[in-house]
């Protein structure tokens, strides 16, 4: 005679039972709408130039560029990050090639400008570690070291020859105090009131920035620990955000995104500001490294680490596998 009411009497796995199960209660859905796609425009190349360190990702000319934004719209991916990569004759102590109207960065939102309008959002780095002869994001002062306010000066040049190249959103990233102030000032004093800031409010000294040295052609001597923050820091990042929020920031980022999704969870409840996570070059590596030793199944660790960073908070990721995630999304 069977036993009824026996255990279990709740059983979680009647919501698992098949993938359209599974769909219809998933709590968390990544959406293309969701991503934004870093790309790196490269001054002086008529080929695109593989980054070996990243897989499938390469220095963009500026044809090059302009196609793969046109694949990023067409896919339903909503922004587009660019960062500049200069000739290395043209890299000086104060990143003067940032600040050049006619530098390739500002060339670079030109081109995608020209191309897709509005069908993405335009962003563009604001920072000067591209641009300096020894790879740090500010101007330094007579002892080496990273002078804050004489390199939010700088930021505010930067500021203003992007907002004229045509960009939607700056990003800056040099995690300068007081930067994103500065920054909307600047652009408000020029009439760019529309223009937006994406501020990197958390971006962390990390390990996993190595293969993105390699794509912006990096000089950089010595690290950047005394201006982007303590891995070992959280309460620190939401004083971070209080300030960018006072200062007129209308997004703001984490940075990387998987090492710090503890970080992403905390900033996510703390505004209610759009939130993005930034899934760095060393996130993007480590999984394209053990999928081609087929470690791992990439297409499914792709999925998983986009759910994971959507699940801890992000409104927005960016990604280099936008485009494609996006196509099978």
């Amino acid at each position: 005679m069977t036993e009824y009411g026996s255990f279990p009497g709740s059983r979680p796995r009647r919501l698992r039972v098949n993938p359209v199960m599974r769909r219809m209660v998933a709590e968390t859905r990544v959406h293309p709408a969701d991503l934004i796609l870093p790309v790196f425009v490269r001054e002086g190349i008529s080929e695109p130039v593989a980054i070996s360190t990243m897989p499938g990702v390469v220095q963009h000319t500026l044809d090059t560029l302009r196609k793969a934004a046109v694949e990023a719209a067409s896919a339903g991916v909503s922004g587009i990050m660019l960062f500049g990569v200069p000739e290395e004759a043209k890299k000086d102590a104060m990143g003067s090639a940032g600040t050049d109207p006619d530098g390739i960065l500002q060339a670079g939102i030109r081109a995608v400008k020209a191309e897709v309008g509005d069908d993405l959002v335009v962003m563009s780095d604001l920072c000067l570690d591209e641009f300096t002869d020894h790879g740090h994001c500010g101007v330094l002062d007579g002892e080496g070291r990273v002078d804050n306010d004489a390199t939010l000066e700088r930021y505010a040049e930067m500021a203003q020859v992007q907002a004229d190249a045509g960009v939607h959103v700056v990003g800056p990233s040099g995690m300068m105090d007081g930067q994103i102030g500065v920054v909307r000032d600047a652009l408000d004093t020029i009439g760019k009131e529309d223009v937006g800031i994406l501020a990197y409010t958390a971006k962390y000294a990390s390990a996993f920035y190595g293969p993105f040295r390699e794509a912006v052609g990096s000089s950089l001597r010595g690290d950047r620990k005394t201006y982007q923050q303590d891995p070992a820091n959280a309460r620190e990042a939401l004083r971070e955000l209080a300030l960018d929020v006072e200062e007129g920031a209308d997004m703001v980022m984490v940075k990387p995104a998987l090492p710090y999704l503890d970080i992403l969870a905390r900033i996510a409840e703390g505004t209610d500001l759009p939130v993005a996570a930034y899934q760095i070059s060393g996130e993007y590596a480590m999984v394209e490294a053990a999928a081609e030793k087929g470690w791992i199944d990439r297409d499914a660790a792709i999925l998983e680490t986009l759910t994971g960073i959507k699940r801890a908070g992000a409104s927005m990721i960016l990604t280099y596998w936008a485009t494609e995630a996006a196509h099978r999304l």
